[in-house]
């Protein structure tokens, strides 16, 4: 078949798409709600939502529905976000996010 004769895609898979939209469909085919400002505003402004000392001993792992589930490096790291959480969810607010209604602390080791 010669080029110019060739079947260009229909359907979902019908050639380059914007990113925002892209990825928002990536999301809810894996059962992830998180739009992608959410997503940015915790994985690429983790700093700016928790502050900087509690960013040094902490971040972000995943986001499971409504959860935001955050390792820290220390058992009193992992206090200190636990009793801050209030606080960060406010903060998430505020930046402009609603998705995220509970956060979760687990201690992980590096």
């Amino acid at each position: 078949m010669s080029p110019d004769r060739r079947r260009r895609p229909s359907g979902p898979d019908a050639g380059p798409q914007q990113v925002g939209p892209a990825i928002a469909k990536v999301l809810s085919r894996i059962g992830a709600s998180p739009s992608p400002q959410t997503m940015e505003l915790v994985f690429a402004r983790w700093e700016e939502l928790v502050g900087a000392e509690l960013a040094a001993h902490s971040q972000p792992m995943r986001l499971q529905d409504s959860t935001l589930v955050v390792g820290a490096d220390h058992p009193a790291w992992a206090t200190r976000a636990r009793m801050d959480s209030e606080v960060i969810l406010t903060r998430a607010r505020q930046l402009g996010d609603t998705t995220i209604v509970r956060i979760e602390v687990v201690v992980r080791h590096r």
